[in-house]
């Protein structure tokens, strides 16, 4: 009979394309790992991988079968992670993925309470973009995500925490802006690179109006923006979240609330039927309670000026 394991050693093979990096990823010498693909193919009677010196490639069927595995080692961890939820869910380890432009801001001032809270709780803590998030929750590499709508979510069971809205962030020598007419006539408007939905966001943030992003930058990360900005190469919008977090420090740069823009939906978000749903409700209680605190704290001190 196909084991767990055996399972287990094909999707690393699969996720890597690599015998000696999946049989890290297992923590088995590749040897072992070797041995347990053979008995696998040997039992099955068929050929899922190909390799050569040069490369590692699944068949075709391989590919079929390393998608059942994945679901197979899914609902195997559900089961254990199931068990583990009545007797205490807030024990043991907890996988959670964030986009860049949340987890920075909220987690940090959200972890000494969460582990007040739920001091036998491991939580580790993995930044990635939205796509990926959603893949690799679907997929069980994850157990709970943190990210900002509107996307497309599919079935993922939805926690709505918070409204996140924008600050138009300009050169400090420039004149000062005027709420939404700035984003089309102070300058370039400098935004994210594709793939991170902030980029998206902040296209929507005035539904109805067209503003166009300056192809020529794109940024990898809200700090560099800022630096950008501060250099007088053009304007950009920043999350309140991130500004009540203190992301442009010290640099050159002025801030124009801007209170009709939409804003994005903060929210977290984990698999349909989970065991521990219990759980992520009393954890997105404390990332509300905390980036509500944060808001508010910008919005009392916020105004137009350098910073």
């Amino acid at each position: 009979m196909i084991t767990l394991r055996q399972l287990r050693f094909l999707t690393a093979v699969a996720e890597t394309l690599n015998f000696s990096r999946a049989a890290e990823t297992c923590f088995v010498t590749q040897p072992t790992l070797s041995a347990g693909i053979k008995e696998l193919e040997d039992r099955l009677g068929v050929q899922l991988i190909e390799r050569t010196r040069r490369s590692v490639l699944l068949t075709p069927l391989g590919e079929e079968i390393t998608t059942r595995a994945r679901r197979l080692l899914l609902d195997a961890g559900e089961i254990e992670t199931l068990a583990q939820a009545h007797r205490n869910p807030a024990e043991g380890d907890l996988k959670l993925g964030s986009i860049p432009t949340i987890g920075p801001y909220l987690l940090p001032p959200a972890l000494p309470a969460i582990r007040n809270a739920f001091p036998e709780l491991r939580v580790y803590l993995r930044e990635e973009m939205t796509e990926s998030l959603i893949e690799g929750l679907t997929a069980g590499r994850l157990d709970l995500i943190l990210i900002a709508l509107p996307f497309e979510t599919g079935p993922l069971e939805i926690l709505p925490l918070f409204e996140d809205g924008y600050q138009l962030a300009s050169p400090s020598d420039w004149p000062t802006p005027h709420g939404a007419e700035s984003l089309t006539q102070s300058g370039q408007l400098m935004l994210l690179e594709k793939g991170h939905c902030l980029q998206r966001h902040a296209l929507n943030a005035y539904p109805g109006r067209i503003f166009t992003a300056e192809d020529s930058f794109a940024a990898t990360s809200l700090t560099t923006l800022i630096a950008m900005v501060s250099e007088g190469l053009g304007i950009t919008l920043l999350p309140n979240l991130a500004v009540a977090a203190g992301v442009v420090g010290t640099a050159q740069v002025q801030l124009t609330p801007l209170p009709d823009a939409c804003p994005r939906r903060v929210v977290l978000a984990w698999r349909p039927g989970s065991a521990r749903a219990e759980l992520f409700r009393k954890l997105g209680t404390l990332l509300q309670r905390k980036g509500t605190e944060g808001l508010m704290r910008e919005q009392g001190g916020c105004s137009t000026g350098s910073r």
